[in-house]
């Protein structure tokens, strides 16, 4: 399974300069080939090859005095940037063609350097390492220092350099786990839980226990509401509305980096102290429409079942998504009786049937949980019989 290992960098002024170079003739090659490829596109062309414009592009344009600089970085993040644009337009034309799972992907977009995310990858064939020092060696850059917060499992594949809206650097590491070492550190758990997200509280479990959501954006808010003030007061294009921007992009990346450690370690949590996890299939996109679409984005569902479902394959855990339609705050968790809707307001409610007193979001987590069970049982059911040593002779 591969994995990313990021890592905050520390680059200066030279390194950063050349980074800002790399940056920028990456960018320059993807719009290159972007106009070149809408032109084919339109006038019904063949679409061209990334080889072909790999040498009219890079290899071509050094020679001419217009793209002479290109020659002053290295040659890969160029043609890692023709190989991204292949990557989009496959989406693109996947996306046409109804092949493409999740929402329809438009037409790749031109790149600016005023985007608030800038990155050039460099592959093995690159010649980057790592120094016994601990730096990041990167050629035609230099040596940059690395915050290194954890081991490297093994050689990682490839490096992605980032510079964020905030003007933070980050390595990002391309890396295989390790199977064995993965089972070791979590062993075979017997937990089995059902989870039912909310607001109020971030997550709300199967045995009882909840999450309470951190609310990381709400907290930040008067602060963030205040610098956004700031900067509507600088004048356009002064350097004082480039630091009063930065001073924004820094507060808005740390209730993002707050909410993600909050994901990391819940989901962790989760993962090692169980074996099968059941949560329901939500409609994020639909739901952040709504009155309460400041508080969905807050509790970032998407990502966290992002983290859980990566996590379960990683360390063999069964992860199960219900469908959206299920009734879950409609059943009794006792005896199974449907109740029917009910609004939002109405956080506990007593079974018609049975009499019993439930929990909105505590059964809804129980049935969840009883409705995975289901689904990985029926899947066992259906699943084709595994051969035994003597079941395949030869004819």
């Amino acid at each position: 399974m591969e994995l990313r290992y990021t890592f905050r960098l520390e680059p200066g002024p030279g390194a950063r300069a050349s980074l800002a170079r790399a940056f920028g003739c990456a960018r320059v090659v993807w719009n290159d080939a972007l106009t070149v490829r809408r032109a084919a596109f339109a006038a019904g062309l063949p679409f061209p090859r990334t080889s072909e414009l790999s040498k009219s592009l890079i290899t071509q344009a050094k020679r001419t005095t217009q793209r002479a600089w290109l020659a002053d970085v290295s040659s890969v993040p160029l043609q890692q940037a023709l190989r991204d644009q292949d990557r989009a337009w496959r989406a693109f034309f996947d996306s046409l063609k109804g092949s493409r799972k999740g929402a329809k992907v438009g037409v790749p977009a031109v790149k600016s350097r005023k985007d608030s995310r800038q990155s050039v990858r460099f592959t093995s064939n690159a010649g980057w390492k790592i120094t016994p020092a601990g730096k990041l060696s990167l050629p035609k850059i230099g040596h940059i220092p690395v915050r290194w917060s954890r081991q490297l499992p093994c050689a990682p594949s490839s490096v992605t350099v980032i510079r964020d809206g905030a003007g933070r650097y980050f390595a990002s590491f391309v890396v295989r786990s390790d199977a064995q070492a993965d089972a070791a550190r979590f062993p075979t758990a017997a937990g089995d839980q059902g989870i039912d997200l909310g607001l109020a509280h971030f997550a709300v479990l199967a045995d009882g226990s909840r999450s309470r959501s951190p609310k990381f954006l709400r907290r930040a808010e008067k602060k963030i509401k205040k610098r956004h003030r700031t900067l509507s007061r600088k004048q356009k294009g002064s350097k004082n509305r480039e630091k009063a921007r930065v001073r924004l992009a820094r507060a808005h990346a740390g209730v993002a980096d707050a909410r993600k450690d909050f994901h990391h370690q819940l989901s962790t949590k989760l993962v090692r102290e169980n074996q099968s996890v059941t949560v329901e299939t939500l409609n994020v996109q639909g739901l952040s429409r709504g009155a309460l679409s400041k508080a969905v984005h807050d509790a970032g569902w998407g990502q966290f079942l992002r983290m859980l479902d990566y996590k379960a394959k990683r360390y063999g855990r069964e992860f199960t998504r219900v469908a959206p339609d299920f009734p879950s705050s409609q059943l009794c968790s006792a005896c199974g009786h449907r109740d029917g809707p009910k609004p939002l307001n109405v956080r506990t409610w007593t079974c018609p049937r049975c009499g019993a007193l439930l929990d909105r979001d505590w059964n809804a987590g129980q049935n969840l949980r009883e409705e995975g069970r289901r689904i990985r049982a029926k899947a066992l059911q259906t699943a084709p019989p595994t051969p035994g040593p003597g079941a395949l002779t030869p004819a």
